[in-house]
């Protein structure tokens, strides 16, 4: 394995915790601002709205500039961006250092992937990125859950100064080990762009807006909802957060195997799923035992849609897949930041902590119909093709035009 690798995974780990951390350290920087926890969860929002519209943004300067100096740079702006969370005097300078450090995310993430499928063999090369992002869901294993127990015993800011210092190793690394790798050769935006026509690609973003909404809806809120409803201690939201990062690792390794072999059906199978656990969360909310277990489903589920759709929209996005994986990690923080702030709205109308997984509910059912309808459509499309390939040859009928 080349140790380029284990560069690109620190600074995954890094990101991975700074996105997460923030919603078990919710009520404490609520309580150091005096601001409401909905208004808090615009911590949650704002960086992922930074993510979606960074993500692309990012990776289209970023063709202009070598590979291992673009992912420098964006090291570079998440330490500022946690530093500046670290040191924010006002909620507001606090936001913004959220949204500063969200830039780096989607294309560092998009343009990391690139590289780590560089750096191996072409049959190893799934592998590679895999072990990227085995970053991320470490990250949620261990870092988050760190991250809660040091800001919940020495202060939320301690929290973010250390993920500012992962960056640095992080930077340091890609700088040590990454090596010199050709500037990208000149991407066509038109033909990137080219893949945003095809309307599987946008229902596959679709799947992924809804269905992590439906996570990260009842995710958000975890502090206070296990705190107030279940009458849990402050300091088990630590190893609440450990067992949905355990789901996530679990999730993503059955969704990765089954996406290859049968991937509608684990796609019908985990939205579904995650529909109903997220609908029964409002009663098993108030248990202990049934609402660890309920979280750790909830992390499971939600993964396991993720290696599906993700090659859902690499297989449709032909021949110009940088951009359209951006922006799918993109749709992913857009799902984040609608279901923050949703969950939000219920809360702060005086619905209670577990409203939010009723939102939740609805947004994976969404989901579930939304992969219903793009299998309908890819079944009359491939009909359609079959009899035109009966009168005349056709090369490629994915290029047909979709009404």
């Amino acid at each position: 394995m080349p140790l380029a690798l284990l560069a690109l995974a620190i600074g995954a780990f890094g990101i991975g915790t700074t996105e997460f951390v923030i919603m078990g350290l919710l009520p404490e920087v609520a309580n150091d601002y005096g601001v409401s926890i909905p208004t808090a969860g615009f911590l949650v929002t704002g960086y992922a709205l930074g993510v979606m519209f960074g993500a692309p943004l990012m990776t289209v300067l970023g063709t202009k500039v070598p590979r291992k100096r673009m992912l420098m740079l964006l090291m570079g702006l998440f330490i500022a961006g946690n530093l500046l969370s670290a040191l924010a005097p006002a909620f507001a300078v606090m936001l913004a250092g959220r949204v500063v450090a969200s830039l780096a995310h989607g294309a560092f993430f998009g343009i990391g992937s690139v590289v780590a499928a560089d750096l191996v063999a072409p049959h190893k090369r799934a592998g590679a990125i895999a072990m990227m992002f085995t970053g991320l869901t470490v990250a949620n294993v261990v870092g988050v859950p760190l991250g809660t127990l040091v800001g919940q015993s020495v202060g939320w800011r301690v929290t973010f100064a250390v993920v500012a210092a992962l960056g640095v190793v992080g930077l340091a690394g890609v700088a040590k080990l990454v090596p010199d790798l050709p500037k990208a050769e000149g991407v066509r935006l038109r033909h990137e762009l080219a893949a945003f026509k095809n309307v599987q690609v946008l229902l596959a973003m679709a799947m992924t807006v809804l269905g992590f909404g439906g996570v990260f809806a009842a995710i958000t809120y975890i502090a206070p909802m296990m705190t107030h409803v279940a009458g849990f201690a402050d300091g088990s939201v630590t190893w609440l957060l450990v067992l949905f990062g355990l789901g996530m690792v679990g999730g993503n390794l059955v969704g990765g195997k089954f996406a290859d072999r049968a991937l509608m059906p684990m796609l019908y199978v985990s939205l579904g799923a995650l529909a109903v656990v997220l609908a029964l969360f409002t009663l098993t909310a108030h248990d202990k035992i049934a609402s660890a277990v309920t979280v750790f489903l909830i992390g499971a589920l939600g993964f396991a849609t993720v290696p599906p759709l993700q090659k859902r929209v690499l297989d449709h996005a032909h021949g110009a897949p940088t951009l359209a994986s951006a922006v799918n990690i993109g749709a992913f923080n857009l799902g984040n930041a609608l279901a923050a702030w949703l969950g939000g709205v219920v809360i702060g109308a005086g619905f209670g902590y577990t409203a939010p997984n009723w939102v939740g509910a609805v947004l994976a059912a969404a989901a579930l119909v939304l992969a219903f309808l793009s299998a309908a459509l890819e079944r009359r499309e491939t009909a359609a093709s079959r009899t035109v390939a009966g009168s005349l040859p056709v090369e490629r009928p994915t290029t047909t035009v979709h009404h």
